[in-house]
């Protein structure tokens, strides 16, 4: 066998066509996925993950050399153990069941094709799949209300330290006689999930430590706060001071700004973190892992 080959044209034919059908199959599961995002926008990050597990996929493009095509029984039982899980997801009315089986179906349909050798060096890739996954209510609405109250009470000092006339009654500001309440203007749920996604793609696209991979992971809450405050402090501002359609449309078009500044924050901590010269890559790292 020629060493140097590693995909043939019949190989991409048999993952596409395996994908569309394993898609195909679960349609029902995957159209409400997407409902799901496009209505809710505490559940967008979805619209995101296939963008974001291409670029996984990507940064490790060399690694395609490395992998060849090994079809696998083990996609098979993945596929079978998606059909269970979607199929007792539905008659235990079990969202979260219904939803990670479509996933394991489609995953099964991929590994069946390039192997778990293949997974292995794309593991990242793998996991992000999980964020394909609707965050179910009874974990949405704690966090979320506790970001909202989080950020409600920090935007209300920074606000009144510089003198604006500011008033807070739970979850909801009152600037220049309009109230604003935290869910609508800013939902911190949403920075929590598009955030945390943004900080999983971000560790794995570059060589570094494992436990630096970890450190950085446990601040996305953190982060996803600050953000959330940052966008709430002129969101207040401008439902407070401006034209209501002027505001709605500082509103819609800061949410997906904001994950330009978390990367920007993200950026700024691998360089503190180099500044400060703590070891960040692996001994003999050539590419992420």
């Amino acid at each position: 066998m020629n060493a140097r080959r590693t995909w043939r044209f019949s190989d991409g034919m048999w993952l596409a066509g395996l994908s569309a059908t394993a898609v195909a199959a679960s349609w029902p599961i995957w159209n409400e996925i997407y409902s799901i995002a496009i209505r809710n926008e505490e559940q967008s990050h979805i619209l995101l993950t296939p963008a974001i597990v291409c670029w996984l996929v990507w940064v490790r493009r060399s690694r395609l050399r490395q992998c060849r095509p090994a079809p696998s029984l083990l996609g098979v039982l993945t596929i079978g153990l998606g059909w269970v899980l979607a199929w007792w997801g539905f008659s235990s009315q079990v969202e979260v069941a219904r939803h990670f089986g479509a996933v394991l179906i489609v995953f099964g349909a991929l590994l069946s094709v390039v192997g778990p050798r293949f997974v292995q060096r794309f593991f990242p890739a793998a996991i992000a799949l999980v964020f394909l996954l609707p965050v179910p209510g009874r974990v949405r609405r704690p966090i979320a209300l506790e970001l909202q109250e989080r950020s409600a009470i920090v935007t209300e000092y920074i606000l009144d330290l510089f003198s604006v006339p500011i008033v807070r009654s739970g979850n909801a500001l009152t600037v220049n006689g309009v109230e604003v309440a935290v869910a609508e203007a800013c939902n911190g749920m949403r920075m929590v999930a598009a955030l945390g996604l943004v900080t999983f793609a971000f560790v794995f696209s570059f060589p570094m430590r494992n436990s630096i991979r970890i450190a950085i992971l446990a601040l996305a809450p953190l982060i996803a706060l600050l953000v959330n405050i940052i966008r709430l402090i002129p969101t207040v501002l401008m439902y407070g001071y401006a034209e209501h359609s002027a505001a709605e449309l500082f509103h819609d078009i800061s949410g997906w700004i904001m994950l330009f500044i978390g990367l920007g924050i993200l950026f700024s901590l691998l360089n503190l973190l180099r500044w400060l010269q703590v070891p960040l890559a692996p001994k003999y790292a050539l590419s992420p892992n």
